[in-house]
């Protein structure tokens, strides 16, 4: 009986482990792959705004892991639109992250302003490794903060990233000045962070 019992739980211990792993591996939600599929790849989608509750809610809602597959046509729809979510002329921004699209997923994009004809590049489960000491001063606005720029005086001059490329491949780069602030932009909204989360706290630095 107890030899029983060893064997059941070794069952369960194994298939709990394996259903940890399939989750992490797991891609798109249904409600997600829905929501990317409901147009086609030439139709931007809607970005969600602060004013909102709702929106609000996923706006600060940290983001997870992408795997990265070329052949995925979910992946490869969701890549596009967001593109024509930034570059649309109803939005012109330098940069979005896919939660803004009500999208949980560790997907970005950003105009490179430190390569020649400042090209929009799209990055998959990014991340900051290292921080300058040196900060800069840039003003900051969001697609999803309607109506408002403000100064900030806490990114860091430059950084160092890691990425995943649409391919698959694993890459790391060192990006300065006004492009960094972008990513730091862009990667605070994966993390569910606002740019005025950061205003704040400049705001209350000052105070003491």
């Amino acid at each position: 009986m107890k030899y029983r019992v060893a064997i059941i739980f070794t069952f369960l211990l194994i298939a709990g482990c394996s259903s940890t792993k399939t989750v992490s591996k797991k891609g798109f939600s249904s409600e997600e792959t829905k929501l990317i599929m409901n147009s086609d790849s030439l139709k931007p989608m809607r970005v969600y705004k602060i004013t909102s509750k709702t929106d609000s809610l996923l706006l600060r809602t940290k983001s997870s892991y992408i795997k990265p597959n070329p052949k995925n046509p979910v992946l490869k729809t969701f890549v596009k639109r967001l593109y024509v979510t930034v570059t649309d002329s109803m939005s012109l921004g330098v940069g979005v992250a896919a939660p803004q699209v009500g999208i949980s997923k560790n997907i970005i994009w950003v105009q490179r302003f430190d390569k020649e004809n400042f090209p929009f590049e799209v990055y998959l489960n990014p991340e900051i490794v290292e921080y300058s000491e040196k900060k800069q001063t840039a003003r900051e606005g969001c697609l999803s903060i309607p109506n408002r720029i403000d100064t900030l005086n806490c990114r860091a001059l430059t950084i160092k990233i890691e990425y995943d490329t649409m391919a698959g491949k694993h890459k790391s780069e060192t990006v300065g000045n006004f492009t960094s602030v972008i990513f730091q932009h862009e990667i605070d909204h994966l993390n569910g962070i606002l740019y005025l989360d950061h205003l704040k706290k400049e705001t209350q630095d000052a105070k003491k």
